[in-house]
């Protein structure tokens, strides 16, 4: 009882720090969420493409130059120079150039065309506008073999570019929500992390006080034990501050917590949040000095994040930099959630990853407890 009391001193003395690290959580879960909400919603851009005619306006030609001017824009450029056309480029005022060669129409239908002259800058556009261009060739060349006729050619290939694909969605996921939901778990763990090994490690300074850590040693109560009561309460801690995280995602979030995906996110979460416990348990045992927690906080939460995918997603990480935050059980978690926001059918097979990601977060609990347990009874043998 009297561990936990004076647990309880210690974090009411510090609990800005945790409102500080809640109140960061929010901003920038909902910073998030606007931002996705205004990202959902997608136009499609016509590139601006440049079109130099050598060849008669006529047949495929026609066909082609009518084709490219209805799914792009046509700037305006002044074509007199090969100079200015070239400057046109550079200072991106216009995206694509396509030099049509003499005798195009004729080299299409007789399958002798050579690879079209074209300048591009490297943005997207010139991407969009490339594959433009490619399909009406390739539309183009399978039609040849259809008519003698270069008009009728060229009027069943506009007719079989008219023709537009339904595409059905057929996933029944939530995507925005659960990216928003993975989101807000992923840049919790820094949170918690932060407000974790920050009390913990002030708490358990308190207690290494050399003159209370003689006290405990003296006394008739076994070290094994007296880590039992000083993690129990740190669990009790780390559980409240759990509790008041998973609140706020239903809170922030909304009805997609209450899904199959958002409660294996809070599952997840739940083993992280016996894992960083742990963690920080070890790390109070080992810092003593109160002035370095600040900076061993820093460190840990902020090095674990930025490796780990909590900040930016992994798949946007180089595999270095993977390789390094494989080594952490941040990293575990992250992946986890990634996975479980993409889960549509939730059976054993589609779990398989995200289990033995939970297995290994149990693993790094346990590591932990025994270091402690050994690192405690060195220092006590010293003391």
């Amino acid at each position: 009882m009297t561990v936990f009391k004076t647990f309880l001193k210690i974090l009411k003395n510090n609990l800005a720090t945790i409102i500080l690290y809640t109140v960061i959580l929010v901003v920038f879960a909902g910073f998030n969420m606007q931002t996705n909400e205004n990202s959902i919603s997608f136009n499609a851009v016509k590139p601006d493409i440049l079109i130099i005619n050598n060849d008669k306006e006529a047949g495929l030609t026609k066909g082609f130059i009518d084709y490219i001017k209805e799914n792009s824009n046509t700037p305006k450029v002044d074509i007199t120079s090969e100079e200015k056309i070239l400057d046109a480029l550079f200072y991106n005022d216009v995206d694509y150039i396509i030099y049509i060669p003499e005798g195009f129409s004729n080299d299409l239908v007789n399958g002798t065309l050579k690879e079209l002259e074209v300048k591009k800058s490297n943005n997207f556009n010139a991407a969009y506008a490339e594959m433009i261009v490619n399909r009406y060739l390739t539309v183009a060349n399978n039609y040849r073999f259809t008519s003698l006729d270069e008009e009728e050619i060229a009027k069943d290939v506009a007719k079989a570019l008219e023709s537009e694909t339904n595409v059905e969605i057929n996933t029944k996921l939530d995507t925005d929500g659960l990216a928003r939901a993975a989101f807000y778990y992923n840049f919790s763990s820094y949170s918690i992390m932060a407000c974790l090994i920050y009390i913990i490690c002030m708490v358990l300074s308190v207690f290494n006080n050399e003159r209370i850590r003689k006290r405990t040693i003296i006394s008739s109560t076994d070290y094994k034990k007296h880590n039992r009561l000083l993690l129990l309460s740190n669990l009790t801690y780390a559980t409240v501050v759990w509790l008041v995280y998973v609140l706020l995602s239903f809170f922030l979030i909304g009805d997609i917590m209450f899904t199959s995906n958002g409660i294996l996110l809070i599952i997840n979460s739940l083993f992280n949040l016996i894992t960083v416990t742990t963690l920080a348990f070890l790390l109070g045992t080992l810092v003593s000095n109160k002035d370095a927690i600040n900076g061993v906080m820093n460190v840990v939460a902020l090095g674990s994040s930025f490796l780990c995918g909590v900040f930016v997603p992994q798949s946007y990480l180089p595999d270095f930099v993977l390789n390094i935050g494989k080594v952490l059980p941040t990293y575990y978690y992250v992946t986890s959630n990634e996975k479980i926001a993409l889960l549509e059918k939730i059976n054993l097979d589609t779990l398989s990853p995200v289990l033995i990601n939970m297995g290994v977060l149990v693993a790094f609990s346990i590591t932990f407890i025994v270091i402690t347990n050994i690192v405690s009874n060195k220092k006590r043998k010293i003391g």
